[in-house]
């Protein structure tokens, strides 16, 4: 669907990486970049992981203090490997480094919401409201390994306070506004956070939402709290409405002008925490991922330097909140000397191309968005070629969900013939991409790209043998990377951490959990998650969430959720088991919709309910959420053997208002 030109490919970061390594290493551009393909390259990233990583530190001119000893010792080692032994630097003393501050254009934050453009930040500001937040951290007593949690929309005050708390060797860990009390809860109070950091509220839909009566109910819970931050965004100014919230102080007082105008930047080891991200919940409370500061840095910079070939100067928006990973991955765009969007509230709101016009206003070069929306903005009949300039545009991201081929038909027919459209994929899990964009190569209709570098991904079948392109499989990344998480929080003996990635294949491999089949371009076309996670939108969502919601109802019994393929995306399917006498009326149906907007989000709420006699059930008691999903789309169950109840099958097969 689009080819680059011979001079774009040229100018690539990627052409100039490859030309680095041939100089340092004797390698030919042309031996590791040929005919269209990242494969070569890709490898030798695999063969020889040293001398990979190495080259990207020097070529995307890392800041470390110490340099490392050693860059990986055994990258066979799943898990356990170890990553830049003895270097020590900063996350984010790379991201604000001084020489963005000299070269790159004046803005390193934009931001917008629903109304049009809010705020912008300089780099030089960004480096002093971030010494100042980070001497209120400090007088707040948070020390190197501390946590700090956000409740907050994607707004420059977001940004600041995880910079100031990675910049002291705290950790970061985010939801975003949309989130119910009890949801948050579930992941801060198993972190026990020093400090929150909240606004006054958010913007959907053409409202704001506010966010402190949740803000009272979530600190009142947790006890841990020292300090609860709270910017203006989204209210008045002023701390009147702040009484009753304990540890109430308002961001300009708790950030006030101290005698320290730069970060100082914690020097730490390469694997030092940095974020804590939160699992899906499909099996209970959320699992709290613990990823590293030198982890995170290089992984991100590989994927925006040579996946996504941004450049110095560059703008990237991506459409994410604070709660998704995305969110993460963008503001680390600006160790590249990349200035970054930032937009609160709903794509379609005051009008429907808002995104486009964000795109346009603000001389966006790499526009990321989710499948969902690109699918939602074709149905809405938009043309940005038609109403918008978007000469500046190279590239789009699409994630989340896989990208449907008349996705592809209607970006290059309706936004941009002569753009890289690329499909990337990867999680939370790594907080980085397994799969992704060649900014060098052809963009086939349907299918991703090409393997990230550095990463040795494969397709497996159930007795772990590689599967040749064509077939369907298990995604498995068969060595170490520099993003597999430092550990789980509160996992000792990592034996959760082991049972999440390392205990599903017959041969040691990080088991991701999609569905994918290699193509004959060297390419992935992903077929959905090989287990119950439902990923409606790309926004990943745990069944627990909604169990605990949805069983609190006198009415009903048991829940099951699971994700059914509907019109190109993933809708939720919730059933349930009612008291005898009870009937699934509409009253009940928003009971229980309110009852998980209130306490999880929106997202969480079930597109369609339906009752049932019986949920099938493993001998050992489990709901078993893959048999039911099967079910409804006409699939064999493969594990009936294991339940306990397999009559009750028949009672989500056929059903009609599941069908087209």
């Amino acid at each position: 669907m689009w080819r680059p030109s011979p001079e774009r490919v040229a100018t690539t970061n990627l052409v100039r990486f490859a030309e680095q390594v041939g100089a340092h290493l004797g390698h030919e551009a042309t031996e590791v970049i040929e005919s269209d393909s990242i494969a070569p390259l890709h490898e030798w990233s695999i063969r020889e992981p040293s001398e990979f990583w190495s080259e990207l530190w020097d070529f995307c001119d890392v800041r470390a203090s110490q340099p490392a000893t050693e860059v990986v010792d055994d990258p066979t080692r799943m898990p356990g490997a170890r990553w830049f032994s003895g270097s020590r630097l900063n996350f984010a003393e790379n991201l604000l480094a001084d020489r963005h501050v000299a070269e790159r254009r004046p803005q390193a934050i934009v931001a917008w919401n629903e109304d049009g453009p809010t705020t912008s930040v300089t780099w030089a500001d960004l480096r002093v409201q971030v010494a100042h937040f980070a001497a209120g951290l400090q007088r707040a007593g948070v020390a190197p390994g501390d946590r700090v949690a956000g409740f907050l929309p994607n707004i420059p005050e977001a940004v600041i306070a995880m910079l100031a708390t990675s910049s002291l060797g705290a950790m970061w860990s985010s939801s975003s506004p949309d989130f119910g009390v009890d949801g948050v809860l579930d992941r801060f109070s198993q972190i026990e956070p020093k400090v929150l950091v909240c606004a006054r509220g958010a913007m959907w839909n053409g409202s704001w939402m506010g966010s402190l009566e949740r803000v009272r109910a979530i600190s009142e819970r947790l006890p841990s709290l020292g300090a609860v931050v709270v910017a203006d965004y989204g209210g008045k100014a002023g701390s009147g409405d702040l009484v009753g919230i304990p540890h109430a102080i308002p961001w300009n007082e708790f950030a006030s002008p101290s005698d320290q105008p730069t970060p100082d930047f914690a020097q730490l080891p390469f694997d030092h925490p940095l974020y804590v991200l939160y699992s899906s919940g499909t099996t209970g409370i959320p699992k709290c991922i613990v990823h590293g500061q030198g982890g995170t840095l290089i992984q991100h910079l590989k994927e925006h330097v040579l996946h996504c070939d941004l450049r110095p100067g560059d703008t990237l928006f991506y459409y994410t909140t604070c709660g998704w990973m995305m969110w993460n991955w963008m503001v680390s765009a600006l160790a590249s000397g990349v200035s970054i969007v930032l937009y609160d509230g709903s794509p379609f709101q005051a009008t429907p191309t808002r995104m486009w016009d964000v795109a346009d206003a603000e001389h966006v070069h790499v526009f990321g968005t989710s499948a969902k929306y690109l699918a939602l903005a074709e149905k809405e009949g938009l043309c940005p070629r038609e109403t918008h300039d978007l000469s500046s545009l190279r590239t789009i991201l699409s994630t989340g969900s896989p990208l449907l081929p008349q996705s592809f038909d209607w970006v290059y027919g309706r936004v941009k013939a002569d753009v890289h459209l690329a499909s990337i994929a990867g999680g939370t899990d790594l907080v980085a991409c397994l799969v992704g964009g060649n900014p060098t190569a052809p963009v086939y209709r349907g299918e991703i790209q090409a393997p990230a570098l550095g990463m040795s991904v494969e397709v497996w079948d159930s007795e772990a043998v590689e599967l040749p392109p064509g077939q369907q499989g298990e995604l498995v990344c068969t060595r170490a990377f520099p993003s597999v998480p430092v550990r789980f929080w509160n996992d000792p003996d990592d034996m959760r951490f082991r049972a999440a990635y390392f205990e599903h294949t017959a041969r040691p491999a990080w088991r991701h959990g999609d569905w994918i089949e290699r193509t004959a371009h060297g390419g992935f076309v992903i077929h959905g998650r090989s287990d119950a996670t439902l990923n409606p939108g790309g926004v990943r969502i745990g069944t627990a969430e909604i169990y605990r919601q949805v069983e609190r109802l006198d009415e009903i019994v048991e829940s099951v959720a699971v994700g059914q393929q509907w019109d190109g995306d993933e809708r939720i399917v919730l059933f349930v088991v009612l008291r005898a006498g009870v009937e699934l009326d509409d009253e009940l149906r928003a009971r229980i919709r309110s009852e998980i907007k209130l306490n999880s989000s929106p997202r969480h709420i079930p597109k369609v309910m339906l009752a049932v006699p019986a949920i099938p059930r493993t001998i050992s008691g489990k709901i078993s959420e893959i048999a039911v999903r099967r079910a409804i789309h006409g699939l064999p169950v493969e594990n009936a053997d294991a339940l306990a109840n397999p009559e009750s099958l028949a009672h989500f097969q056929d059903l009609v208002e599941l069908q087209g």
